[in-house]
């Protein structure tokens, strides 16, 4: 055998090297190994395998960036693939409401009987963006810092409390006077809750019921047309208004209603929207039954955090109860978040801004200070509303189609950001505002759809902030209709460089400064300089600019 060769060649003092299996296995190993065994007598060279290891390192780095690109490359392809599917999907589905054997003509007619193309929003189960993010620890420690920003404004007011008062003052009386009038408030909502759960879907109904058979179904459709429009211009528009001017309430509670108003009569419309033209489509094909949903799905509806309606939801199994009580203590973290902002750097800077005449380096120094105070007030609305109100709701009602937002913070185009701040309501103007334009008008008129959709969100906006504040300032008006149109073509999706993103954030910042500046500025000139006897224009006129605190 190759061993007793060896041993016999040994002992005759032969220096013959011998090839065993060892030996053959100990050649064909790398230098570097060869190397760790015989080096220093034996034991392995330490100074050599942390050489290698940081040379392994740098090459793992120098494929991570390679690496990460593939990946991201492949998952936009999955994602758009699956896009794709779903839409095929339901294409197939709706051709085969219309199958081949129909006519041209009879095809048109059924696809004129609602907005090309049908198949609307597609709703799917998915978490929202920030739970998916918050599980990364680098991320989670972003929203610890603001956990931490809020200590440090809690313990400013309270070391500045102590100074000036000798003693810890606990009290919240901004937050006592801004939800005040609560009950006027709860009485209010379940009015409009209750009127709008009963007359838009029983004037539905009754529409429905009796189309098939009218023999004046033009009458009776215009008429039910008339009645709905006047519930929702009357019955939701100015009755909550009326109450809230007539009841002086604060501004807070003027939220809370208007809000709700804006929210119902989206809900009322969309519902309306949505089983008219299956009704249509029913009489149409003669059929024996009309699709009228059950009330308990209008229920829902009316609850659920969306304003398209569907007769089904997509829904989770259980409910995390644990899961509800953290959005709704986030929500209440965001409310003392708030408060203490307005304390801290709100309040001081416009009550003493009251004493200064009106002028431009004033003005200028005011948006400034003013933008670290919306910035945080615009994460907080967004934080608080967009994701804990209503993931709470969602978590309830089972909906897990959680998609509310997008990441608008990564957006490098205006046109981006407003189709992903907030997805709730862009989907409405979307498919009842923007493409109802389209399928009226022809998609010739593209630009002024979208100027449309601009001027009504525009117009809803500032109409919210009227009422709620208790005057007439159009700032916000004035920059949707101005900055806000001119940045959606200027920044548009073309814009795909970090240099636009960082050109929408400041744009951002600056129009926050200006939102909280000028209106808390219009607020406090309205506290300090009332006018005895105004006429129409003197509310129309802004008070800040002529306001002059004689001390």
């Amino acid at each position: 055998m190759a061993g007793d060769d060896c041993v016999r060649k040994r002992q005759s003092g032969s220096t013959t090297t011998c090839k065993t299996p060892e030996n053959e296995e100990t050649q064909r190993r790398p230098e570097s190994e060869r190397s760790f065994q015989n080096s220093s007598n034996g034991r392995v060279d330490v100074d050599h395998v942390i050489t290698r290891k940081m040379q392994l390192i740098a090459e793992a780095e120098q494929l991570k960036p390679a690496f990460m690109k593939e990946v991201d490359s492949h998952f936009t392809e999955f994602v758009n693939s699956l896009v794709a599917k779903s839409a095929l999907l339901d294409s197939s589905s709706s051709a085969s409401l219309f199958p081949a054997s129909c006519s041209e003509k009879e095809l048109h007619k059924a696809k004129t009987l609602r907005a090309p193309p049908e198949h609307g929003k597609i709703f799917t189960a998915r978490r929202s963006l920030l739970d998916e993010l918050f599980e990364v620890s680098h991320i989670r420690t972003i929203y610890h810092m603001f956990i931490a920003l809020l200590i440090v404004f809690i313990l400013s007011t309270l070391l500045v409390d102590f100074i000036d008062e000798g003693r810890l003052v606990l009290g919240f009386d901004l937050l006592v006077f801004v939800f005040g009038k609560f009950p006027v408030v709860f009485c209010t909502w379940l009015c409009m809750f209750c009127a709008t759960v009963f007359i838009p879907y029983n004037l539905f109904v009754w529409w429905a019921q009796g189309y098939s058979s009218s023999s004046h179904r033009v009458i009776r459709s215009l008429f039910c047309g008339m009645l709905f429009t006047l519930f929702q211009t009357a019955g939701l528009g100015l009755g909550p208004t009326y109450i809230a001017i007539s009841y002086a309430l604060p501004p807070a509670s003027r939220f809370i209603v208007i809000l709700e108003q804006v929210r119902l009569v989206m809900k009322a419309h969309s519902f309306v929207r949505e089983n008219v033209p299956r009704v249509l489509s029913s009489v149409k094909d003669k059929s024996s039954t009309v699709p009228v949903p059950r009330i308990s799905q209008y229920l829902y509806f009316l609850f659920a955090p969306t304003l398209i309606y569907r007769d089904n939801y997509p829904r989770n199994p259980t409910i995390r109860w644990g899961y509800v009580a953290t959005k709704f203590a986030q929500v209440l973290g965001s409310l003392f978040y708030a408060y203490y902002i307005f304390v801290r750097l709100c309040i001081p800077q416009f009550r003493n801004s009251s004493q200064e005449t009106f002028n431009l380096r004033g003005l200028v120094l005011c948006i400034f200070n003013s933008i670290l105070p919306g910035v945080l007030i615009l994460f907080l609305v967004f934080f608080a509303f967009l994701h804990c109100w209503l993931n709470a709701f969602a978590e309830m009602l089972r909906f897990a189609d959680r998609m509310f937002y997008k990441d608008w913070w990564n957006s490098t185009s205006y046109a981006n950001y407003y189709r992903t701040w907030n997805v709730v309501v862009h989907d409405w103007l979307y498919y009842y505002a923007y493409r109802d334009f389209l399928w009226f008008f022809g998609k010739k008129f593209k630009a002024a759809a979208m100027l449309s959709v601009f001027t009504v969100s525009a117009a809803v906006h500032e109409y919210v902030l009227s009422i709620c504040f208790g005057y007439f300032y159009p700032v916000l008006f004035c920059l949707f209709m101005c900055f806000g149109m001119v940045f959606n073509f200027i920044l548009n999706d073309r814009r795909k460089g970090p240099i636009w993103n960082v050109i929408m954030w400041t744009s951002l910042f600056l129009g926050q400064g200006v939102i909280i500046c000028l209106y808390s500025q219009e607020w406090y000139a309205r506290q300090y300089c009332p006018m005895e006897n105004p006429t129409f224009l003197d509310y129309l006129k802004p008070r800040s600019w002529s306001c002059h605190m004689k001390m």
